[in-house]
């Protein structure tokens, strides 16, 4: 009989604690918000795509006169080589600096994409710091354990309870 009470209480035992991984399973709350949607609603957003578009005309513009410079300058070398007014070393004298300044050109092209692109992060940085805000606050005030990016194709992670990080957990697994 001893040994029967046992056995039950082992059962009842492993029930209970069953029973209270589950609740804690199920008191986890997922959720998911839709970033790109919220981005394109956003006011300093909307206002940030003209402030690129200018800077990107001024850059175009700078470029395309730099181009039309070395187009003229091109043809105004042919036209001097073709009338023999250019000696072999002439020649080649305004060779180097046409491919100088082709080189400057496509430095410049380079340069422009760099700086677009760090307009656009600095004028985007603000606006995702605020939005990164209201999900973190919205997380905590919805007791969601993580909420994912459900914008088509995205699939990320965008907030996640402290409490659920295993980072530590594989670095040291690894070693680290």
């Amino acid at each position: 009989m001893n040994k029967i009470m046992k056995q039950l209480m082992k059962i009842s035992f492993l029930f209970l604690a069953f029973f209270a991984l589950s609740l804690n399973a199920s008191a986890q709350k997922y959720g998911f918000v839709n970033s790109d949607l919220i981005l394109s609603e956003i006011p300093e957003f909307k206002q940030m795509e003209p402030q690129l578009e200018s800077l990107q005309k001024v850059l175009q513009k700078k470029g395309q006169k730099m181009v039309e410079d070395l187009q003229r300058e091109s043809q105004a070398a042919q036209a001097k080589l073709e009338k023999g007014e250019l000696s072999p070393i002439q020649q080649e004298t305004k060779q180097k600096e046409l491919q100088d300044k082709q080189n400057k050109i496509m430095e410049f092209e380079q340069t422009m994409q760099q700086q677009l692109l760090a307009k656009r992060n600095e004028l985007l940085e603000p606006i995702l710091v605020k939005i990164n805000d209201a999900i973190t606050a919205v997380a905590k005030a919805g007791s969601y354990t993580m909420l994912f990016n459900g914008s088509p194709g995205a699939g990320i992670l965008l907030y996640a309870d402290d409490a659920q990080d295993a980072t530590a957990a594989v670095k040291s697994k690894l070693g680290l």
